[in-house]
């Protein structure tokens, strides 16, 4: 009389757990955890953004081009002279980061005559088209780094405020936050910023 199979049934069904599934979703949060984790390590360790401003790294680096910093070389070991730095002035931390080349290092003498660097009494040899410079400022004089002291200038030297002038002078290696390592924006320029 009656069909039992077409009412409603509450009697419970017992689901089997796909664990080949459960493994698989496990696996997959336990990757993005990971991912995370590195890229978290990654921008507060190892890597911090910022943007050039101005002109004074010109044509290397222009203004709002936006570049990363490696924050561990300089742990690892020392600047080099051609490493383009990325510090703050006389560790001012209100003040934006500065972006420039370094020339000499600890030790070093350095002095500007008639447009060109010269380093130990020799020749600097710019690894890329510098142009001469039209004013010395400091270094017209013959200037002996120190023991923890860097000279620094801008790749277009004669729009730039670097170790030339007085509110920079010899940059400190504590005030150094990294080496410009890779430029990222705009992904036409991207790539790694060289020590030419």
């Amino acid at each position: 009389m009656g069909n039992r199979g077409s009412g409603l049934s509450f009697s419970r069904r017992r689901k089997k757990l796909n664990i080949p599934l459960v493994k698989e979703i496990v696996l997959w949060i336990g990757e993005i955890i990971f991912v995370v984790a590195i890229a978290f390590f990654f921008v507060y360790f190892v890597g911090t953004g910022t943007q050039a401003v101005g002109s004074s790294m010109a044509p290397n680096l222009t203004n709002g081009e936006k570049i990363l910093i490696n924050k561990v070389v300089y742990v690892l070991s020392d600047p080099k002279p051609n490493d383009v730095v990325v510090f703050l002035p006389n560790g001012n931390t209100k003040s934006h980061y500065y972006i420039k080349r370094i020339i000499a290092v600890p030790g070093d003498t350095i002095q500007i005559r008639d447009g060109a660097i010269y380093v130990n009494k020799k020749l600097f040899i710019d690894k890329f088209d510098a142009p001469a410079i039209d004013e010395p400022g400091l270094a017209k004089d013959e200037i002996q780094l120190g023991d923890d002291e860097y000279f620094v200038l801008g790749d277009n030297r004669n729009d730039s405020e670097d170790s030339r002038y007085a509110n920079i002078g010899n940059l400190k290696k504590e005030y150094i936050v990294g080496k410009a390592w890779l430029l990222y924006s705009p992904l036409s320029r991207f790539g790694i910023i060289s020590s030419h």
